[in-house]
């Protein structure tokens, strides 16, 4: 009786056992991949979703309108408003160029050199501060730091307002627009940045594909597209319709050998670092830029850097804040091997494990956010008046 017992427990208990492995088995094949799309779909769903852009914000103190954009548009293109007479906002940042000046330092007014990669002003009326270490709050006040920077216009504000009203046609054209005798420094900015901010993407294929049409990008992109929200994580910080989080990172960027070779570089990078006022040792022991730092002088801040918009890429060449990679290839190999060496690294940068068509499927999908390129024709300027004591006047 007892082995009649035995043998039916032990019967049974492979039954349970055969039983068990099947579950297992259903559970592999449907139940996990659901929750691995859950899992995804969930960490998809915790960032702003990549969209078309909306219409551009504008300040309550500052209005869009057709004569202020035209008069900004004068102002954007004229090198009066430098200290020199030599440059204009256009010449670091050419619209026929990208909107940023295609080297991978910009330079500055003669016997000068800038510190870093001239950002692109595509989109800039999207950011919620300006400059790679984020210093400006508006594209106002980033304007008046490029008139009147040292190592980029050179202006001084009262040169400038004095030049602006010995051209007539300025004087009539703020009058229109602001009301005011005489053109003001503060009233230029707005008018210039008012221009600006007309200066947004347009009709990329992304856009249509984001919107639900599958054939506005190839296979190649699509596959990209997939790995941007997935394998690569890039929708971590590249995400919303401007895909930039609009905050900061370090990621391990290599410095430009031309930073070090630079005699004019070095010296800015010394004079940048004394007039945002480091520490006394940070002025001595640093070699590289230090980002964010210097807007919030925390240690943890050292190497970080905003992130910028993906959109049309394809146009801005060179990339980082240093201008250090060339190419869209160049830069997803350097997220793919997992960035640079640095205290402060995010660790959103890690290996990736991408293989070279996946790689150049992601460069597809950057590619693919690239719409209608954004120009613009430099304007005949007005000139300045002639005095006649006779008449008076201008």
């Amino acid at each position: 009786m007892d082995n009649k017992i035995t043998n039916f427990a032990r019967h049974h208990r492979w039954v349970w056992l055969v039983a068990s492995a099947v579950l297992v088995i259903v559970a592999a094949a449907f139940v996990l991949p659901m929750m691995t799309t859950q899992g995804v779909a969930s960490a998809q769903d915790a960032y702003p979703p990549l969209a078309p852009l909306p219409d551009v914000p504008v300040p309550a103190d500052n209005a869009i309108t057709p004569e202020k954009v035209e008069l900004g548009k004068l102002l954007y293109f004229d090198p009066r408003m430098s200290g020199d007479g030599s440059l204009s906002c256009n010449s670091c940042h050419p619209a026929a160029a990208g909107w940023g000046v295609p080297t991978a330092i910009s330079f500055g007014p003669a016997g000068a050199s800038h510190w870093r990669n001239a950002s692109t002003l595509l989109n800039v009326g999207f950011y919620t501060k300006l400059n790679w270490d984020g210093a400006k709050k508006s594209i106002e006040k980033q304007n008046s730091g490029a008139w009147g920077g040292a190592v980029a216009g050179n202006l001084d504000k009262a040169l400038g307002e004095e030049r602006l009203a010995q051209i007539p046609e300025y004087v009539e054209r703020f009058q229109d627009v602001f009301g005011t005798e005489y053109p003001t420094w503060e009233e230029a900015l707005m008018a210039v940045a008012t221009y600006q901010r007309t200066l947004v993407s347009q009709n990329a294929p992304a856009d249509a594909f984001f919107e639900g049409d599958d054939s506005a990008i190839s296979e190649e992109a699509k596959r990209g597209y997939e790995l941007f929200m997935n394998q690569a994580n890039c929708i971590a910080c590249h995400n919303g319709p401007l895909a930039s989080d609009d905050s900061y990172y370090d990621l391990g960027v290599p410095t430009h050998p031309d930073f070090y070779d630079s005699p004019l570089k070095q010296i800015t990078f010394r004079y940048e670092n004394a007039a945002k006022g480091v520490p006394e040792e940070v002025y001595r022991t640093t070699d590289k830029d230090l980002g964010l730092y210097y807007v919030t002088k925390q240690d943890i801040d050292k190497g970080k850097f905003r992130t910028p918009s993906l959109r049309d890429l394809c146009y801005t060449a060179p990339y980082m804040h240093n201008g250090v990679f060339n190419t869209l290839e160049e830069v997803v190999a350097f997220y793919n091997g997992g960035g640079g060496d640095s205290p402060n690294k995010s660790d959103q940068i890690y290996p990736l494990g991408l293989s070279a068509e996946e790689q150049s499927d992601l460069v597809a999908f950057l590619e693919s956010m690239c719409g209608d390129k954004i120009t613009d024709e430099a304007p005949e300027l007005p000139p300045y008046g002639v005095y006649s004591p006779s008449e008076g006047g201008n």
